[in-house]
């Protein structure tokens, strides 16, 4: 069996003194970054050099000690080993991961080698892996039917410190032109020393499955040299004893390796039994043909990999090999989100797998924050791991990947909102927060209008309670129409009868209601969508150029009149009032207040009027009046201007009042009730 050697604790005792010399020969290998993972030594593509700042000299031979079955480790293996134990694994329980992984290559390389014609020993056919644990003796057997190794190979890779056998197998396939290696896990040779973290003692027994080799026992306590001796009860291909330190006893326990393997270990592709019982039993079901999947197995794993109870609303199983190699199943959950889920610093329920092998079970990287709420497995060959296969460098290979699913899974909902509709309304109505998230997460605005896609509105054109999408809203614009228009509202009903919707209505142009208050604030970041602007309804009303024509009006104010009104509406509303004019868009409403951009305007009165002195605020928002000359109470008041000075002043600050309250500009509506009183007092004298 071509093991790893490498990681961990062995490293703390290896670091105390060692004459041998630093090099990076064969850690040169580490550099080459490969596409196919060898299984023994699973996960590492990252350039080792970089953690590593060794020098530039070869690896030494193994050098032999006075007797002839002790040999000393390789390399400044004391100091590397040390390095190793102290960045590679937060978690000890890792050395089973990598040990089963070791056996899993072999294995492998077994059958490889077999189907290619290679003469083998046959003997114990049945490839699996047997675990023994013995609580009273504080051991830990890990043992395989695999290839197997020669003394020599012993020598190569559990002497010499990231040494990978595997490696070497997968570049002579590679050079061979064989087929591809896609089974073998591991990398770069650092795996099997995790051992040491929790083993005072590990034992070795190997045999080659090429014909007439020799048993062999290596042995090692991780102070510096190792012994091999010929062993001649040895059955062809690997055994692992791992004598254990007292404070590790716990990994002498049958439920506890039972737990990390289906932990790390579930989807290894040969079988492996504990004490006799097998505890891989699942299929890794997002390496098989979607098309062969029920969805019953979906549901079963998606309980499996969730951690959940109710059933997948919505299923990807997604495999391709280009742009980047991918092998995922995502779920939507039928369940609405918790409050945990919807706190952005929670953790996706996405597990990242490499060939099989866990390598973290809740991977933040692999998935933009908008998606957490999917469940489910990314496998990707592609991925590069630093060397404990715990952390995921956000590096442009990592950003790629999250784009390309983030874009698999917006063309999949996409779909599913035009082949489901009823289906993505209501996984709308309990996910779509996380969709307008996106939006406003995102720093590119190509992606923005891709995740925008997945928006629904209400409509001025459609019935109560039915959405429609931009795309939609698009291909009824009218010829003339260039832009997008919104109105935010509470409701439809209070959307309908706003003033800033009356002119609109009236041109029958049709208007998006947004009822939420982050829902105009995630539209003014979206800015346009297929190179139309998107624009609220009341910067249109005030970027309105057309003029009132008083010559047609009935009953209506003049042009002197209207003049005299707004000059006069200017002095009492003086310090609150920036600008006042005449508009020709309300019919039913005799007055509207707007701002330059209503939206932020709104944004701002929500999170920091308060902070803000009363004179600061109406600076800022520099609101404009803008009046109906043609409404009874415009013409009313411009008589009572003459007859009733101070019920024409307490009727003009109302009616300012209440154009700020429709603007949705007030923090605090109780304000404007300060007159209402004297108001309603002058207004009832002659009654």
């Amino acid at each position: 069996m071509a093991l790893r050697v490498g990681s961990a604790a062995l490293a703390k005792r290896l670091f105390l003194g060692s004459s041998l010399r630093y090099s990076t020969g064969a850690l040169s290998a580490l550099s080459v970054r490969s596409r196919r993972y060898d299984i023994s030594n699973y996960g590492h593509s990252g350039p080792l050099h970089r953690n590593f700042h060794l020098s530039a000299q070869k690896l030494q031979e193994a050098v032999k000690a006075d007797d002839d079955k002790t040999y000393e480790f390789q390399a400044e293996t004391r100091m590397l080993l040390d390095i190793v134990a102290k960045s590679l694994y937060s978690e000890k329980e890792v050395f089973v991961r990598e040990l089963i992984s070791n056996a899993s290559d072999a294995i492998e390389k077994a059958r490889y080698l077999a189907i290619q014609g290679t003469e083998l020993d046959s003997s114990e056919a049945t490839m699996k892996i047997h675990i023994t644990t013995d609580k009273y003796s504080k051991t830990l057997t890990i043992q395989d039917s695999g290839i197997g190794m020669t003394k020599e190979e012993l020598m190569d890779n559990l002497g010499t410190i990231a040494r990978s056998g595997s490696k070497a197998f997968i570049q002579q396939l590679q050079e061979g032109g064989g087929a591809d290696p896609q089974s073998i896990i591991g990398q770069f040779g650092v795996g099997f020393y995790s051992a040491f973290m929790v083993a005072d003692k590990v034992e070795v027994y190997t045999k080659s499955r090429l014909p007439g080799s020799t048993g062999y026992c290596w042995s090692s306590d991780g102070c510096g040299k190792y012994t091999i001796e010929e062993c001649s009860e040895v059955e062809p291909g690997t055994k692992i004893v791992c004598h254990l330190k007292v404070a590790d006893r716990e990994f002498a326990d049958d439920q506890t390796i039972k737990d990390i393997i289906k932990k790390y270990s579930s989807f290894v592709g040969s079988p492996i039994e504990v004490n006799g019982e097998q505890a891989n039993n699942i299929q890794p079901i997002w390496l098989m043909d979607p098309k062969e999947v029920s969805p019953a197995q979906h549901e079963e794993f998606y309980r499996y990999v969730g951690s959940s109870y109710d059933k997948p609303r919505f299923t990807l199983h997604y495999c391709t090999d280009a742009p980047i190699n991918l092998r995922c199943v995502l779920y939507v959950p039928e369940g609405k989100p918790g409050l945990f889920d919807l706190n952005r610093e929670g953790v996706g329920g996405v597990a990242l797998y490499c060939r099989r092998v866990l390598i973290m079970n809740k991977a933040e990287n692999i998935l933009p924050k908008w998606l957490r709420f999917l469940k489910g497995v990314v496998d990707s060959e592609d991925i590069p791991l630093n060397l404990s296969r715990e952390l995921l460098q956000d590096s442009a290979l990592i950003r790629r990947l999250r784009t390309v699913i983030q874009n698999r899974m917006i063309r999949f909902l996409f779909d599913k909102s035009r082949k489901d509709p009823e289906s993505y309304a209501k996984f709308f109505a309990d996910y779509g927060i996380f969709i307008k998230e996106g939006i406003l997460s995102s720093q590119e605005q190509v992606e923005k209008e891709e995740i925008a896609k997945l928006l629904r509105y209400e409509s001025s054109g459609k019935p109560a309670e039915e959405a429609v999408t931009l795309p939609e809203y698009i291909s009824r614009m009218a010829e003339n129409q260039k832009d997008i228009y919104y109105l935010a509202a509470p409701s439809r009903e209070l959307a309908e009868s706003s003033p800033y919707f009356e002119a609109l209505k009236k041109r029958n142009v049709e208007v998006l209601f947004c009822y939420e208050s982050y829902d105009e604030v995630v539209l003014m970041q979206l800015q346009q969508f297929s190179s139309r602007k998107i624009v609220s309804v009341e910067k249109e009303l005030r970027q309105d150029k057309e003029d009132v024509n008083f010559d047609n009006a009935e009953g209506g104010l003049r042009r002197t009149e209207a003049n005299e009104l707004m000059n006069w509406l200017k002095t009492v509303l003086a310090g609150r009032c920036w600008t006042v004019k005449a508009t020709p868009r309300l019919e039913t409403h005799p007055c509207v207040v707007t701002v330059e951009e209503m939206g932020a305007a709104r944004h701002f009165v929500k999170t920091q009027f308060t902070q803000v002195s009363e004179e600061a605020r109406y600076s800022l928002l520099q609101p404009q009046l803008e009046i109906n000359p043609n409404h009874p109470v415009i013409v009313k008041l411009n008589t009572l201007r003459e007859t009733n000075p101070r019920l024409a002043e307490l009727t003009a600050k109302q009616l300012f009042n209440n154009g700020m309250v429709l603007a949705g500009l007030v923090d605090d509506p109780r304000t404007v009730l300060s007159s209402m009183n004297e108001l309603l007092e002058l207004a009832l004298e002659k009654h």
